[in-house]
């Protein structure tokens, strides 16, 4: 993209529940820079217009455009929020380069045990004080498809794999840095992927390309798998879920992000016991890691050169 280089903003609103930390960690390393930090709900049109930089995972609501400012850091690996924000094309887009794999690959590694070894069933009939014997299967042998092979996927298969699971990648490509995909295809292909699946992990970013890829028929070529979201809700078409836990397509969901959030209360996921549901917080941005990224980018941007998370708009990423 054309961008005027160098660009040495000093007048940067953060807008983030930690602003008040992101703003010390950002201040220790560079007091040159004057710092405004708010609740990002509480931004003001007032503070757009004095700013020159802006850190956030979402454009505050309360704005009607993003006011002075020429490049914006997001907080987040997905940009989803700011792709859909009808964002001026002239301000300069870039995304945290910190490394979210390692605690998502725990979010899904967590479900998958507490769903393998019926952690929740278990929990329900100790409150009944009901002694109830079972059988449970192993983790290890059983066969992972990781859907996204980016820096998280690569996380969640390594993982899995170290614990003995059998893990396969599905990507845009059909391509894998890690050793841990004994096999790597399109995605193109998933239909044909998915029914030898015992976890479907889904790790893609919301994009042209992906929303709506675990189609209704793609589910319905399931064989009994459990569908693992920490991608975005708009790769999985949502409304099709109870169908496929209902027709046995599924045998259980744990979702960490929805077509709408918060998840509407009237929604049938919120009370069917297949599944499990969190509050998108399966990929936590940390203090350190906002600051160091927006640094990061600002040093590049100073020297006059584009940084290394500009984000493509025409790939959503």
């Amino acid at each position: 993209m054309t961008f005027p280089l160098p660009f040495a903003p000093r007048r940067i609103a953060i807008g983030a529940n930690a602003h008040a930390g992101i703003a010390d960690s950002i201040r220790a390393r560079r007091p040159d820079l004057e710092l405004r930090g708010k609740v990002f709900t509480d931004i003001s049109a007032d503070d757009l217009e004095w700013a020159e930089a802006y850190i956030g995972f979402k454009r505050p609501p309360s704005v009607s455009d993003m006011g002075n400012v020429r490049w914006i850091q997001c907080t987040g690996a997905g940009v989803d929020s700011w792709m859909a924000s009808d964002l001026d094309p002239s301000i300069l887009l870039t995304r945290s380069p910190e490394s979210f794999g390692p605690m998502i690959a725990e979010w899904a590694v967590s479900r998958i045990f507490a769903i393998q070894l019926q952690v929740l069933e278990l929990a329900e009939a100790q409150r009944e004080r009901r002694w109830a014997p079972r059988d449970i299967a192993r983790v290890a042998g059983t066969h992972a498809l990781v859907v996204g092979t980016g820096d998280i996927g690569r996380a969640i298969a390594t993982s899995l794999h170290a614990l003995g699971v059998h893990v396969t990648g599905a990507s845009r490509r059909g391509t894998a840095n890690s050793a841990a995909f004994s096999a790597v295809y399109a995605s193109s292909e998933l239909a044909n992927l998915v029914g030898s699946a015992d976890w479907i992990v889904v790790a893609v970013p919301d994009t042209p390309a992906s929303r709506g890829l675990i189609s209704r028929e793609v589910l319905s070529r399931c064989q009994g798998a459990v569908l693992l979201n920490a991608g975005r809700g708009s790769v999985v078409e949502e409304t099709a879920l109870p169908e496929a836990l209902d027709n046995g397509w599924l045998r259980g969901a744990a979702l960490d992000v929805f077509a709408t959030e918060p998840l509407p209360a009237d929604s049938p996921l919120w009370t069917d016991p297949r599944v499990l549901v969190s509050p998108h917080i399966s990929g936590l941005t940390t203090i350190d890691g906002a600051a160091h990224g927006f640094l990061e980018c600002l040093a590049s941007l100073e020297r006059g050169e584009l940084p290394t998370w500009v984000v493509d708009r025409e790939r959503g990423y």
